[in-house]
């Protein structure tokens, strides 16, 4: 066996039974981890929200017990059987099972399926890629999604929902690195000069954006937006985009019922883009990350950090992304 393999770790184990619910650290060994090829030193993994369900008995994300949760993560390879990765290799991994039915990032140690891998991109380090995180690339692959719908600069301001989130702080930051317009919205009433910050021209409370109509149509404000919010603001979002507008949607923490009609969508050709970032093909994953180290990336990632905790302070910082105490990005080091 590699020399660089430990003969116990430690990991942040989610336990429930009939009588019994618990959230702690616990020593494991290689034995434990669920089955893979490639072993990982973990360097870096993320706070999520779905971490933060994960971490509560009624969160409805987890399937079986004792797991350990995690959606993301970044590290070195110590052990490989698929000849694609190699050790010493820096890599990221997120999505797919990841966290959720696959023991995840919250360990120091990871046993990754080889198809689920990504290799870390030239221009990123370990840290700046859980910086960016699922929520990152989520973000990403939404400013993507929209350009292939025909964003550009020229054309008009840009709405960033939801924007002291991870998903949201991520996607103003990478639209100004672009030079687009930003007009990024949240309930935080004193997160006006952290969005400025990030790359934000106007900050709009979530009142703006939904307004106080409720026509189906309204004033074309515009020419695409960013959602990670989901309800009734990508309803608003709707009745606002320009002609032949798009939304790339992502999020539900305003729920999973959407009260709209048809009529953005055959009166202003408005396009409703879903994002996932869970089962997206391995060849777009790798190219959307070199785009998060290249002309995506802005000058500052540090200034999403929200802060960085240890695994004994993990929990913690997973109630304060259920109670929406956190601005921007929980770093979690692993090292």
């Amino acid at each position: 066996m590699n020399s660089q393999l430990p003969d116990s770790f430690q990991a942040l184990i989610v336990d429930k039974t009939d009588n019994s619910f618990s959230v702690g650290i616990k020593s494991l060994t290689l034995a434990d981890l669920p089955a893979g090829e490639v072993i990982i030193k973990v360097a870096y993994s993320s706070v999520n929200y779905k971490d933060g369900l994960a971490s509560i008995p009624d969160g409805k994300i987890l399937k079986s017990y004792p797991f350990i949760p995690g959606v993301d993560l970044s590290g070195y390879v110590v052990s490989s059987s698929d000849e694609r990765f190699t050790e010493g290799q820096p890599v990221i991994a997120c999505g797919y099972g990841i966290g959720v039915t696959h023991f995840g990032g919250f360990s120091q140690y990871a046993r990754i399926p080889a198809d689920w891998i990504t290799p870390l991109p030239d221009g990123l380090s370990l840290r700046e890629a859980m910086i960016y995180g699922t929520a990152g690339f989520t973000a990403a692959l939404s400013i993507q999604g929209l350009e292939e719908h025909g964003l550009s600069p020229e054309k008009g301001t840009v709405l960033v929902t939801g924007a002291t989130g991870g998903v949201g702080g991520a996607a103003v930051a990478m639209l100004a690195a672009k030079e687009y317009s930003v007009a990024a919205s949240t309930g935080n009433s004193a997160a006006g000069d952290y969005l400025q910050a990030l790359g934000a021209e106007e900050i709009l409370s979530r009142e703006d954006v939904l307004g106080t109509s409720t026509k189906p149509l309204d004033r074309q404000l515009w020419q695409a937006a960013v959602d990670s919010v989901g309800g009734t603001t990508l309803s608003a979002v709707l009745s606002k985009l320009a002609y032949k507008g798009s939304v790339a949607a992502s999020g539900l923490t305003a729920g999973t019922a959407l009260p709209t009609t048809v009529l953005p969508f055959i009166l202003r050709g408005v396009n409703l883009l879903g994002i996932d970032s869970v089962f997206c093909d391995a060849e777009t994953r790798a190219s959307v990350w070199v785009r998060m180290a290249s002309d995506l990336k802005p000058d500052d990632l540090e200034l999403l950090v929200d802060r960085e905790v240890t695994l004994e302070e993990l929990p913690e910082a997973l109630e304060d992304i259920l109670n929406f105490r956190t601005r921007g990005r929980v770093l979690v080091s692993l090292s």
